[in-house]
């Protein structure tokens, strides 16, 4: 076979040789091939790096001989964190590498976070860390498309365990380079936040409609993972326009929930300046893994068990008025034009009359507090219908098309 991929291979090379050089011969012996980067700080590699750790620091506008007056290994990483997610980006837009993986245990984890959210969507980004899918990953830290593997046994030395795990992600990465398609960006995108098509079903109306005005649609599932790839995206700039319909995600960081996007949820399309529709799909519940007991102070609320693996609780009236109060600030952080849907008569599937979470008191105080904390800029429209009815799609692409009308979004069709 051809050796058609570059792969990137990330790791202190001090410590890790003997590891890092199975990883690579694994890669090469598939017929693919391997630019090398040293991240190690104290020691030097029994064999030189194509990228060294000198290099390495210096792209941080540092050298190693700062990061080891540190004095600290967690300062001295993050200097050769810095200057690697730099010599990535760097080198994948020079069209040197396709795709990048790193291997460590927490140290090294860190760094390869870093590495991988500096490569955009559709570079495969591998991590072979002992730590992977752990809790000491917060969700946004994570590329959007990210990959990651265990490390089992990997934490010194070569074994027959960890070489399991080494040798699937050299083919992993070096089979999704091959494979990888990048993203068309012919067509502008519509980034869309939704749940379950059974909770929020406006994405079957809406994108086929936008499909019709020449749009590609994304529809991110807004379950923290989710939330935390539609805000990358946002962020970068990669949307045309953002309809983030159900930003509960924002609440469940609010209310302490694991269920998160982080603290910046609702805040990607502001960083970019682009436009966004915002409505509140769901953020009358609050989501927590289906396999823990809910914290105490929500055991006395409705809940929808989902599935094995999330739960809902109701929020009640004074955490829903929070809840509202925040959302309009975030909104009003965007200088690009932002319009808020308010759906007086609900706003998931699981709040209609005989369901669940139906807290009709609570979702009005919900209600006027939005209507109170919305100001101009920002634009608001209230429609006296839930969320999941026909009203509240015809009003998104009423306000869409004015967008299109007046330049606000750009017309793929002139």
């Amino acid at each position: 076979m051809a050796q058609d991929k570059t792969i990137l291979v990330i790791g202190t090379y001090d410590t890790k040789s003997d590891e890092l050089e199975y990883l690579t011969n694994a890669i090469v012996g598939q017929g693919g091939k391997v630019l090398t980067m040293d991240v190690s700080v104290l020691g030097d590699p029994p064999t030189p790096t194509d990228v060294s750790k000198h290099a390495v620091a210096e792209a941080a506008g540092a050298s190693i001989q700062d990061a080891i007056d540190a004095g600290d290994e967690n300062v001295a990483m993050q200097i050769m964190a810095r200057g690697s997610a730099a010599l990535c980006q760097k080198l994948q837009a020079e069209g040197r590498i396709d795709g990048m993986i790193a291997m460590g245990g927490s140290m090294g984890t860190d760094l390869a976070l870093d590495c991988a959210r500096a490569l955009p969507l559709g570079v495969p980004k591998y991590i072979i860390s002992t730590i992977a899918f752990s809790p000491l990953i917060p969700a946004d830290r994570l590329a959007t498309d990210i990959q990651m593997i265990l490390w089992a046994g990997g934490l010194y030395g070569l074994n027959s365990v960890c070489k399991a795990s080494l040798s699937q992600a050299a083919g992993a990465v070096l089979g999704a380079a091959r494979a990888a398609v990048l993203p068309d960006e012919k067509r502008p995108m519509v980034g869309m936040t939704s749940l379950g098509s059974t909770c929020l079903k406006y994405m079957k109306v809406l994108k086929p409609a936008l499909e019709e005005r020449g749009f590609e649609v994304a529809i991110f599932h807004a379950t923290g993972m989710g939330g935390m790839a539609f805000e990358n995206l946002a962020r970068e700039g990669k949307f045309a326009c953002v309809m983030d319909f159900a930003p509960q995600e924002m609440g469940n960081d609010l209310m302490g929930s694991s269920v998160s996007s982080g603290p910046d949820r609702l805040r990607g399309a502001a960083t970019s300046g682009t436009p966004a529709m915002i409505a509140p799909g769901c953020v009358d519940l609050v989501d927590f893994p289906g396999w823990q007991p809910f914290p105490d102070q929500f055991n006395d609320r409705s809940f929808h068990a989902h599935n094995r693996l999330l739960s809902s609780a109701t929020l009640n009236a004074d955490e829903r008025r929070l809840v509202a109060r925040e959302l309009a600030a975030r909104a009003a952080e965007n200088s690009a034009p932002t319009h808020i849907i308010s759906p007086i008569q609900g706003i998931e599937e699981w709040d209609k009359p005989g369901e669940p979470a139906h807290e009709p008191d609570n979702h009005a105080a919900f209600v006027a507090e939005l209507a109170k904390a919305v100001s101009a800029p920002v634009g608001f429209t209230e429609i006296d219908c839930h969320i999941n009815d026909a009203l509240f799609c015809e009003t998104v692409l009423s306000i869409f098309d004015q967008w299109l009308a007046d330049g606000t979004v750009a017309n793929p069709k002139g």
